[in-house]
C-alpha cells in the first residue's frame, strides 16, 4: 500500500511521464518508406494529446482566389475535394490538442487548410501512419499527403514534392547528460551511444547509411533503435534506454522548450525541404504551388508559422521536386 506521504510524489511522477509520452516527437521524411512523422496509426495514442493548441487562427479569412484555383483540373473543381492522408504526430507539425476525441492541429493543418482554401476545395481528411501514406498516394487512395515529409533523391523517384517550409534532421539529449555535450556536426560523435528515431524516417535512413563511419575511425559503432510511435521514443530517453534522439529540428526544439520533458536540443544536423507528398506526375502540383505563394505574399503564411514558433523554417517561395539539400 501507498504511505499517505508518497502519494503525492508517486502522483507528481505519473503526471509528468505522462505528459512526456504527450509531447512526443515529430519525424521528416523518411528515406524508404516516409517525416514524414513517424506518428502512431489510429489506433494509437496520440503523441501531443494534451497539449494545448494556440487560440488564434490565421486561417479563418483565407478565400478562393480564382487565378490560383483555375490551374487546378476541371474534374476536381467539379468535385470539390480532395482526399488528403495526414501523419498526426506531435506539436508543433500535427497532432491532437487534449486528446484524440478533438480535431487535430499544428503547423502542417493550417497551411493545408489554407491551401485548400485558396483552391476553393475541401479536405476529406484521413489519418494514417507515416510509413504507410506515400505508398498509399501510388496506389491512388490519396490525392495528396501530409507529414512533414522531407524532399530527398530516392523520395523523388516516385513521389512529387511541393515544399512549404524547411525543416530537417537535428538531436537531443536528456538534460545533464554527458553522452553529447555540443552540437552534433558529424556522426562519429555518437559512436558507442544509442541513438533512437522513427520508422521509415530519414533520420532512420540517415543513420543506417552512415553506420560504418565508426569503424573507419576505429571506434566502436552506433546502435540504432527504431520505434513506430513518437510517445515511445521520448519514453526510451527519459528512461535511458537510449542515449540521444534523432527528429526534426521543429520538434526537438518545441519539446526542449517543455519543462517536463526534461530534454535538451543539440542543434541542427541536416537541413531538408519540406513539401506536400502526391503520386508522381500528379496534376495538382502547380496549383498546389500557386497556392502556397499566395499564402507568402498575403502574409497568411507567416502568421501560420508565427502562431507555432517555426518562423526559422519559413521558405520564400514554393517549389516543385527541389533537389535534396545537401
Amino acid at each position: 500500500m501507498t504511505s499517505t506521504r508518497t502519494a503525492p510524489r508517486l502522483r507528481r511522477a505519473l503526471t509528468a511521464l505522462a505528459l512526456l509520452s504527450a509531447i512526443g516527437l515529430t519525424a521528416c521524411g523518411g528515406g524508404g518508406g516516409d517525416s514524414g512523422t513517424a506518428g502512431p496509426g489510429t489506433g494509437a495514442a496520440p503523441a501531443g494529446a494534451g497539449s494545448p493548441a494556440p487560440s488564434d487562427d490565421p486561417v479563418a479569412e483565407v478565400r478562393e482566389v480564382e487565378p490560383v484555383a483555375a490551374l487546378l483540373p476541371a474534374e476536381v473543381r467539379a468535385k470539390g475535394t480532395l482526399r488528403i492522408g495526414s501523419s498526426i504526430g506531435s506539436p508543433p507539425a500535427a497532432y491532437y490538442p487534449n486528446g484524440q476525441d478533438r480535431p487535430p492541429a499544428g503547423q502542417d493543418i493550417d497551411i493545408a487548410e489554407a491551401v485548400a482554401r485558396v483552391l476553393g476545395l475541401r479536405l476529406q481528411r484521413q489519418d494514417a501512419s507515416f510509413e504507410t501514406i506515400l505508398p498509399a498516394l501510388s496506389s491512388g487512395k490519396y490525392d495528396v499527403g501530409t507529414g512533414n515529409f522531407g524532399v530527398t533523391e530516392e523520395r523523388l523517384r516516385t513521389i512529387d514534392f511541393v515544399t512549404y517550409v524547411n525543416d530537417g534532421q537535428g538531436f537531443a539529449v536528456r538534460k545533464g547528460s554527458t553522452g553529447v555535450k555540443g552540437k552534433v556536426e558529424d556522426l562519429t560523435e555518437l559512436c558507442g551511444l544509442t541513438v533512437g528515431t522513427g520508422a521509415g524516417t530519414t533520420f532512420e535512413a540517415t543513420l543506417e547509411e552512415n553506420k560504418g563511419a565508426c569503424a573507419k575511425a576505429g571506434r566502436e559503432p552506433y546502435d540504432v533503435k527504431v520505434y513506430s510511435e513518437n510517445g515511445a521514443v521520448v519514453t526510451a530517453l527519459q528512461q535511458g534506454r537510449i542515449d540521444v534522439v534523432m527528429s526534426t529540428i521543429n520538434g526537438l526544439r518545441y519539446q526542449a522548450a517543455q519543462p517536463a520533458a526534461g530534454t535538451r536540443f543539440l542543434g541542427e544536423y541536416h537541413r531538408l525541404d519540406v513539401g506536400f507528398a502526391f503520386r508522381k506526375g500528379s496534376p495538382l502540383t502547380p496549383a498546389f504551388r500557386a497556392a502556397v505563394d499566395e499564402l507568402i505574399a498575403d502574409g497568411t503564411y507567416a502568421r501560420i508559422l508565427e502562431k507555432w514558433g517555426t518562423a526559422e523554417s519559413a521558405i520564400e517561395k514554393s517549389r516543385i521536386n527541389p533537389p535534396e539539400q545537401r
